[in-house]
């Protein structure tokens, strides 16, 4: 596959890099090591080739854990909760901060539990800046169990839970302002594999589904840009969280939540093709990369090229679109 560097001739961004060096929210370790698999796969450079600005913050430090006021039945349902809560506010902390600034924020994971804080910090932002948001879960999983429905207490499945306004999740963010985002503004694609009591929550709370058994049908462009259609024409922000195991584990094998079945690699380059076209992100997670499951690298490269393809690389030339900033 060969693209062309058109990029430079389109509307550059300026792009804010964070690592977000986080694994305590997951069952398997290893995702720690994403943000640098990331940078040796050679995100950061890709994207100045495309004729970004891209300033590389580091990763973040490792918070010492905080008191939680959760009731005791949720606390002791979540494991490393106090990590998870000092990581959430801290995440959250730098997203505001980054998206205030007015870039186009990545954070480069680190487990799923990182979009607590992330989509938190974004949404945030956007009721400040007089924007909607909106949110684009790619991934296999819903992440939409609770203290009272996990069966594993992992808390990168509870990140949709909460974003949308759980209660018993609340505490998590501590004092910072919360600002949930509207059920019906989640988009859950590729999804495949969830639990019964996430399937009856996310059913009664409206939220949007595309299966993988949707996409078999129509393939990924119909309900993607069904999607865009309905939010384009307003003020919004689009956050898509790309996990790793939305893509088939032959491609992506480094994660450590595989589900047999996931994209194809033309299905995820479309998608980003797609969402480039369309204007509407402003912000994105990468994550649950896992170096140690990987093999030579083939994850982390695999998501560097997606990524090029969400910031315009191209194939052939298009009409340039605009690249959202918050």
């Amino acid at each position: 596959m060969r693209w062309t560097d058109s990029g430079k001739s389109r509307q550059s961004a300026r792009v804010s890099l964070l690592g977000v060096p986080l694994e305590l929210g997951a069952g398997e370790a290893g995702s720690v090591m994403g943000p640098a698999a990331l940078r040796t796969a050679g995100l950061p450079a890709l994207l100045g080739e495309l004729g970004h600005a891209v300033v590389d913050h580091g990763d973040l430090p490792h918070p010492a854990p905080v008191e939680v006021d959760m009731a005791p039945a949720d606390a002791a349902a979540c494991r490393n909760l106090g990590h998870i809560a000092a990581w959430t506010r801290l995440i959250h902390d730098h997203a505001y901060l980054m998206a205030r600034d007015g870039g186009f924020p990545i954070f480069l994971g680190g487990d799923h539990s990182l979009s607590i804080g992330t989509v938190s910090g974004i949404a945030r932002h956007c009721r400040e800046a007089g924007r909607e948001l909106f949110v684009l879960w790619l991934d296999a999983h819903a992440d939409f169990n609770t203290p009272a429905t996990t069966p594993s207490g992992n808390m990168h499945g509870m990140s949709v839970a909460f974003a949308c306004g759980d209660r018993s999740l609340r505490p998590l963010l501590g004092d910072r302002p919360f600002v949930p985002v509207r059920a019906e503004n989640v988009h859950l694609f590729g999804l495949r594999s969830i639990d019964p009591t996430e399937r009856e929550a996310v059913q009664a709370r409206g939220i949007q589904v595309s299966d993988m058994r949707a996409i078999d049908e129509t393939g990924v462009s119909v309900p993607l840009r069904r999607m865009l259609d309905r939010i384009a024409g307003g003020d919004a922000h689009l956050h898509v969280s790309l996990d790793v195991d939305f893509i088939d584990p032959g491609l992506a094998p480094g994660v450590g939540t595989t589900v047999p079945g996931g994209a194809t690699y033309r299905e995820a380059h479309l998608i980003m093709e797609l969402l480039h076209d369309s204007g509407l992100v402003g912000s994105l997670d990468i994550v649950e990369l896992n170096p140690f499951l990987d093999e030579r690298g083939k994850s982390a490269r695999l998501l560097t090229e997606l990524a090029g393809s969400l910031f315009g690389r191209t194939i052939i030339d298009r009409p340039a679109r605009r690249i959202r900033v918050a």
